[in-house]
């Protein structure tokens, strides 16, 4: 090597710190280490222990043996559990947590693009899959469909259900817990909303709509202008929605149990296909424990068929839904019963098992057959989901989603082939295998994640040292030398818990309040308005306190105070005034 040779040895961290290269740099994402992120809890479990089952012994030259010995039923569970994994959805799971209570509803457009979510917290919330990545699973838009004006003090009701229609996905049927529904556009705009009927009409058929609580809704199959909503008036209301949401036809359900006088409240409704397919079928539930089915095109004067004690009276029934082909009907009702109905031989359950109901405490808690009505979802108080089989009703998989938080709504998309579930926890999670499904979580997992710039961390761009030493600028410039343990002043911003000002140079404010709009402030008539206290005073005092000066000083007498003759009375005896008057004489007839 000759001299003018210099080594220079290679410093990694330096290496590291120097930028690679100039200009703007793509970034890349990483796709299997985040699918491999994503995957659930119960899955990774299930791996460590397969990687974690083999012994290591000592062999006599030294090196290590790997003891492969397992028992055969262990085999077998794991293999039956990765073939549960291939056949289902279930594998890997997004979060979103974007509520504060829990969700009742949860729906997607039938291209599977954007995800809308209702929950108790009396918002619905909007999300959009093109736009999301996995470090912004965030909404878009919240909007409260019952509030009548933007301010704190404005009436807001829990949000029921929330539905895409599935021919026109540019519409969102929304149910709250008032008598009157609303259509949403897919952007959260209002676009109609139907009438409160009479509440003081006696036969239901006079109503325009409902006169109390709508429980749940659904649209049409196959026609996008018609609708149906439920409520606790004991009737069912088809609304037509081509133009504004005006009524087309009313159902009332006139239930026979004893004490009821007629009336009973509809706790769930589902509108499918008929199996005939030229047709559909309107099938609705009520808490006297009736399950009734129309002709979904009509008339509606008298029920195709109905089932008087379907489940248990007074047991809220609040899963409902139609097989696909329209032959079968799943219901779980409050009995803590889950029960398969033929839609041909509408009289007895096909098959009912005993399964733990939440409809007491969350009543939307629901159960859905799956897109081509292979299978049937449902959760649990503990939080697990189940999916059963549709003849036998027998748990097929089971897998934790939100331990001891039970679930109440879901779904199970056709298109994304993605299991979607909303918890008591107000968590929504998204169920997918990347090699099952498609679109929706894949190509949020698919992105990129943002990266968060640094003036985002409030952390790295405040100099917390000076709020430590306890120096205070004053206004003429001077440092208030403050030593270092000395408590420091209360601050003068922001309000107190009461509602006053920290500052004490602002005025106190008084609370507005509904009554105080429309009257003057009290201090402000005291202090402005001339005599405005006489209105707390006895008129007969304020008088008498002026008696003595009229007297002595008259205003208006006082040209007649010398002319004026004394005024003299005449002198009554005692035996004059103590004579009464003569009594008038009475006219006898």
């Amino acid at each position: 090597m000759e001299e003018d040779d210099i080594v220079v040895e290679e410093d990694e961290a330096l290496k590291n710190f120097l930028p690679g290269g100039f200009g703007k740099q793509e970034k890349e994402a990483n796709v299997a280490q985040q699918f491999e992120r994503s995957k659930r809890q119960s899955q990774l479990n299930h791996a460590l222990k397969d990687g974690g089952e083999g012994k290591v012994a000592s062999r006599p030259d030294g090196g290590d043996e790997v003891d492969d010995k397992k028992d055969d039923g262990e085999d077998d569970d794991d293999e039956e559990d990765s073939d549960e994994e291939d056949e289902y959805p279930v594998s890997h799971e997004l979060v979103f947590k974007t509520h504060e209570r829990p969700i009742n509803s949860i729906t997607l457009d039938p291209s599977g693009s954007r995800l809308v979510t209702a929950s108790t917290d009396c918002t619905v919330k909007f999300h959009d899959f093109a736009s999301m990545t996995p470090t912004t699973l965030r909404a878009f838009k919240s909007v409260d469909p019952t509030a009548t004006k933007t301010s704190a003090s404005s009436e807001t009701h829990p949000i029921h259900h929330v539905e895409f229609n599935p021919v026109s996905p540019s519409s969102i049927l929304v149910i709250s817990a008032i008598p009157q529904a609303k259509i949403l556009s897919r952007d959260g705009e209002p676009l109609a909303e139907s009438v409160k009927g009479d509440m003081y009409l006696r036969d239901m058929h006079n109503t325009k709509g409902h006169i109390s609580e709508i429980t749940t809704g659904a649209w049409h199959p196959t026609n996008r202008d018609l609708c149906v909503t439920a409520g606790t008036d004991s009737t069912l209301r088809i609304w037509d929605c081509s133009i504004r949401m005006i009524q087309k036809d009313v159902i009332v359900h006139k239930s026979r149990a004893a004490g009821s006088a007629g009336r009973t409240r509809m706790t769930a409704v589902s509108w499918g296909s008929s199996p005939q397919g030229n047709s559909s079928s309107l099938v609705a539930a009520a808490l006297d424990g009736s399950l009734v089915m129309w002709n979904g095109e009509g008339p509606y004067n008298r029920p195709t068929a109905e089932i008087r004690d379907a489940h248990q009276r007074d047991a809220w029934t609040s899963g409902l839904d139609i097989s696909s082909d329209g032959r079968t009907v799943v219901t779980r009702g409050g009995d803590d019963t889950i029960k398969l109905w033929d839609t041909r031989k509408f009289k007895s359950p096909i098959s009912s098992v005993t399964h733990p109901s939440t409809s007491s405490q969350y009543p939307t808690t629901g159960i859905k057959f799956s897109p081509i009505s292979t299978s049937i979802i449902t959760g649990s108080p503990d939080g697990t989901l189940h999916i059963l089989n549709p003849a036998t009703l027998t748990p097929e998989h089971t897998t934790p989603i939100t331990p001891s938080f039970p679930l109440i709504s879901l779904l199970w998309h056709p298109k994304l082939n993605q299991i979607l579930t909303g918890s008591a926890n107000a968590e929504t999670h998204v169920l997918y295998n990347p090699s099952l499904s498609s679109r929706g979580a894949l190509d949020i997992m698919s992105r990129a994640p943002k990266r968060r710039h640094i003036d985002d961390d409030p952390s790295l761009t405040t100099d917390t040292s000076l709020a430590l030493t306890g120096d205070i600028v004053a206004p003429n410039g001077n440092l208030n030398p403050h030593r270092q343990g000395e408590r420091r002043a209360a601050p003068l911003t922001g309000l107190t818990a009461s509602g006053r000002s920290r500052d004490p140079r602002r005025p106190h404010i008084p609370m507005t309040t509904p009554f105080a709009k429309t009257n003057p402030d009290e201090r402000h008539v005291r202090d402005n308005i001339p005599l405005s206290s006489m209105r707390d005073e006895d008129p007969r005092e304020a008088l008498l306190k002026y008696a003595e000066k009229a007297e002595k000083e008259p205003m208006f007498t006082n040209a007649w105070r010398k002319t004026q003759p004394k005024t003299i009375y005449a002198d009554v005896s005692d035996d004059e005034g103590g004579e009464e008057p003569m009594k008038k004489r009475v006219k006898q007839g």
